[in-house]
């Protein structure tokens, strides 16, 4: 079992005592699939107040369902389609902070009420994206975007056999 000092002080402590967890916890981890569920399952724990946590994987060139926490989600997301699809196409971080107004706006959780998605880029390759959704409207903001980029830029490369097996 794993037990984390993460600080309950500022966003930025937090996002830096979970990058140093999520550190430890896949430094050495070739499996792709067990460090987005350690992953998912930290932001889960720490991060307050969302309702979804996971990451989706391109497979194919569609969005597909990976290690998650929460209810039960979509499974397949077409490229382009709602805020996951639309950080794959454009390969750039999405905060909203209104899901509702997001034109083509999938809701797998009725109760989602704003989100960010952040795509996972290794060596010119979109392996997938990292989905956070939460029920309070306008949840997150530029310090959570800077904390998940950092968090993607660390995972990502520890995610590169998933690149060359799929």
């Amino acid at each position: 079992m794993y037990q984390f000092d993460i600080a309950a002080g500022s966003k930025a402590d937090l996002y830096r005592d979970l990058l140093s967890a999520l550190d430890g916890l896949t430094r050495g981890e070739p499996d792709p699939i067990a460090n987005m569920a350690n992953a998912a399952a930290l932001l889960w724990e720490y991060l307050p107040d969302l309702n979804w946590a996971g990451f989706y994987r391109n497979i194919g060139g569609e969005l597909v369902l990976g290690p998650f926490q929460g209810k039960a989600a979509c499974i397949r997301i077409a490229f382009g389609s709602g805020v996951c699809g639309t950080a794959a196409v454009t390969r750039q971080t999405q905060l909203v902070e209104d899901v509702h107004a997001f034109p083509g706006h999938i809701a797998c959780d009725a109760a989602s009420a704003s989100e960010i998605v952040v795509p996972i880029i290794v060596d010119g390759e979109l392996l997938g994206v990292l989905d956070l959704d939460s029920p309070n409207r306008a949840r997150f903001d530029a310090e959570d975007q800077a904390g998940c980029e950092a968090i993607i830029a660390l995972l990502g490369p520890r995610l590169a056999q998933f690149v060359e097996s799929h």
